[in-house]
């Protein structure tokens, strides 16, 4: 269970283009977190990392597009989906 978290693909799905809010309008994630999310180790603060950002993703209707496409780079990039251990 571990290696899927270690292996996680950033949650960034590429689109990167930022609203006046700062949240990009793919991830919904701020520059800051992207690049916090690169420095993340550990499974706990990794899975944290995914719930926060699965909950935004929810509550401002986005979710099932990002997962959509969060799947798809995870096949692409043969990694197992961290989405499954929610």
């Amino acid at each position: 269970m571990a290696k899927r978290w270690a292996k996680a693909p950033s949650p960034c799905i590429s689109v990167c283009k930022f609203r006046g809010d700062g949240t990009c309008i793919g991830c919904s994630m701020t520059r800051r977190e992207k690049k916090r999310f690169k420095r993340l180790k550990t499974k706990p603060k990794k899975k944290a990392f995914f719930e926060e950002l699965v909950a935004r993703l929810t509550r401002i209707g986005r979710l099932s597009r990002w997962e959509r496409v969060y799947r798809r780079k995870c096949l692409r990039k043969a990694r197992p989906c961290p989405l499954d251990k929610l």
